[in-house]
């Protein structure tokens, strides 16, 4: 089984992430700030990747650290539980539709982080968080997992919605890139290491 337990502790933030890779979209998140705990269920669910995760923060000044600090933590608990990335198919890709909205993302467990963001959202609200903070979640997320992640909002109307596609996305294009193949019996790259 594929998995990590990973924490981080600052002065803004306090975070426990347990992570595996091979489960079976198992969940228990508590992170105070509902809508994310609603995404994060959404990529354990559709990603089959049981996840914990228990975070607090100060959000009594900002989302900011929390939201950022969470990805930079589930980041490096992705990356410990893909351990050498020995007969992993590497690369994964998930177009999901919710409704109205359509999210396309694609995953290359390269140990090169880059984030494409092609997001062009509509005006609105997701109660008091700001939308924005989710590009840093996912950079923060891509640096720390070392993978190029793309993705791109094909269209949509609700925010609630694009996220939920985005995430159901994220997850599948993850168990995805992370499968075994068991063809492969190196890491899959040409050079010979990531």
């Amino acid at each position: 089984m594929r998995t990590a337990h990973v924490k981080r502790k600052t002065k803004e933030t306090d975070i426990d992430i347990k992570i595996n890779i091979d489960g079976k979209g198992m969940n228990s998140i508590s992170t105070s700030i509902p809508f994310l705990d609603h995404m994060l269920t959404l990529f354990s669910f559709h990603g089959k990747i049981d996840l914990n995760i228990k975070a607090k923060g100060d959000i009594e000044i900002d989302y900011h650290h929390l939201i950022e600090d969470i990805g930079i933590t589930l980041g490096e608990a992705i990356k410990k539980a893909l351990g050498d990335k020995k007969g992993i198919k590497r690369y994964g890709e998930a177009i999901v539709p919710m409704d109205e909205s359509l999210s396309q993302v694609v995953i290359d467990l390269s140990g090169r982080p880059y984030l494409v963001y092609k997001a062009k959202l509509p005006k609105g609200s997701l109660k008091d968080l700001d939308s924005s903070l989710f590009e840093d979640f996912f950079r923060a997320l891509s640096n720390h997992a070392t993978m190029n992640l793309h993705i791109i909002v094909k269209y949509g109307r609700d925010l609630h919605h694009i996220f939920e596609s985005i995430f159901k996305a994220f997850g599948r294009a993850l168990n995805d890139a992370s499968l075994v193949d068991k063809r492969i019996k190196e890491i899959p790259t040409t050079k010979g290491r990531f």
